[in-house]
């Protein structure tokens, strides 16, 4: 028995390596006098999809230690086998289909039948498990595992990544770092030599141009060795070994499939049911990391969709979140992440995050956001609207306003278990406060130091007055 534990725990421990704090050096990053709502920089056009990434030299991302992509696959498109050097949390914004993860040491569990098996000297089919994402999933995958992603469905697939770029997992530097194992791709951040501030923004790689090493006939990671030991690595002839090197192949990072892909997997009903089950299950236990083993454990769960909802709110908003309790995988690669709903003009109370950086993608609508610093400067007051990516440092107050009848958005923290003071609502730091302290703060009434604390009932969100208003008007 100690023997099957034994070796669990030394698994967990070899794949993540990410349980201490994060860099030190990330704690001098963030002198942020201004934050933005930024766009994607940067634009690639392959031939089944498109990759859009930010700079992640900007100040903002320094500071949280993260970089961003937006992936948009076509149907029936392939994004080709890869892996990076940071932590990665995924987000469908649309579309649905299959991923696979494929870890270290693991065996290939998804097989063919004797019946289904090839003839003529073919072996059985097998590969590592399958999974399905759909609208709403966030999907964790650890540093230096490979995947690839397929679009299976008849709309197109959108997702967000974020990689945790200052996370202890990566051990290289700062710059978020792409290893394709097939293809001729283009790097995703295109990178730059040297830290570039707000100013530097992308001016040594023009939108829309072809990086450095998007130039040459040969990127994926066999390219580097020689076709013989290539041939002698697989056992197989140097003909076939110069194949893997994809030489002159220019399809991009997300290739079209020819026909459809035919891969082992259950039916995708029976799939689904004993994924509901499995989570069904989970959730009425406690885990200690030993019932999750490395090769079988959770790597998604969603949070788009309202019936899972953590906090709710009829026509004011709604709010789920993902962090190691519900999906234990975080508590390895240091990560979590929330999805909010904002409706009628609805306000997400003033709050700061405890003990993580928060990065926001706007999946549609636009909200008011304001972010105050430690000096009680505004660093950032102005409108988010879809499609946009802004940055909340720790510590730093934030309150949003939706703009629109619904604003939605999903937040990427930088801890596993991201803690959230409210500043106003029933149970906000000042809500805790005697009335004789707030009175004396702030300089007012005991009348006024009880509006103050007693006058917001609702926690997490407030309900608008500003509609009720316009009718009154009206």
């Amino acid at each position: 028995m100690a023997k099957p534990i034994l070796l669990s725990l030394c698994l967990l421990a070899i794949f993540s390596g990410s349980l201490a704090s994060r860099s030190f050096q990330m704690q001098n990053e963030c002198q942020l006098n201004r934050i933005n709502a930024l766009e994607a920089d940067d634009h690639i056009q392959c031939e089944a999809g498109t990759i859009e990434s930010w700079n992640p030299n900007r100040d903002q991302f320094q500071c949280a230690g993260v970089a961003v992509s937006r992936e948009t696959i076509e149907p029936n498109g392939l994004l080709l086998p890869a892996y990076h050097n940071a932590p990665q949390l995924v987000y469908i914004v649309q579309g649905s289909g299959m991923i696979g993860v494929m870890m270290p040491g693991c065996a290939e569990t998804f097989q063919e039948s004797q019946q289904s098996a090839g003839s003529g000297g073919w072996q059985q089919e097998q590969h590592q498990k399958i999974r399905r994402y759909r609208q709403g999933d966030i999907i964790a995958l650890p540093a230096g595992v490979a995947h690839w992603c397929y679009n299976d469905g008849n709309e197109r697939v959108i997702a967000v990544s974020v990689y945790d770029t200052a996370n202890n997992a990566n051990q290289l530097d700062n710059n978020p770092r792409g290893f394709y194992l097939a293809g001729n791709p283009e790097d995703e951040f295109r990178q730059q030599s040297g830290r570039q501030g707000e100013r530097g923004r992308m001016e040594s790689s023009p939108r829309g141009s072809r990086s450095q090493r998007g130039q040459g006939s040969c990127n994926n990671m066999f390219c580097g060795m020689d076709t013989r030991l290539i041939a002698e690595a697989f056992n197989i002839d140097e003909q076939l070994a110069r194949k893997l090197q994809s030489q002159n192949d220019f399809r991009g990072n997300i290739v079209r499939v020819e026909g459809r892909m035919q891969v082992v997997r259950p039916p995708r009903t029976q799939q689904e049911m004993e994924e509901q089950r499995e989570h069904e299950s989970e959730g009425s236990r406690r885990f200690n990391g030993v019932e999750e083993t490395f090769c079988t454990m959770r790597m998604k769960e969603n949070i788009g969709d309202s019936s899972r909802a953590d906090i709710f709110v009829p026509e004011v908003g709604r709010m789920s979140t993902v962090n190691s309790h519900n999906l234990p995988i975080l508590r390895s690669l240091q990560l979590s992440a929330s999805h909010v709903v904002l409706r009628n003009n609805a306000v997400r109370l003033p709050h700061w995050h405890m003990n993580a950086h928060s990065l926001l993608y706007a999946i549609r609508g636009q909200a008011r956001i304001q972010i105050v610093d430690e000096n009680g400067r505004s660093v950032f007051d102005g409108s988010m609207s879809q499609g946009q990516v802004l940055t909340v440092p720790q510590n730093f107050v934030v309150v949003k306003r939706a703009e629109s009848d619904r604003f939605e958005y999903v937040a990427f923290k930088t801890n596993a278990n991201a803690m959230t003071s409210d500043v106003a609502g029933r149970t906000s730091s000042v809500r805790g406060m005697p009335v004789e302290v707030l009175a004396n703060a702030f300089r007012v009434s005991i009348e006024e130091a009880m509006r103050i604390k007693f006058n917001r009932q609702e926690t997490t969100f407030g309900r608008s007055e500003r509609r009720s208003e316009r009718r009154a008007v009206a």
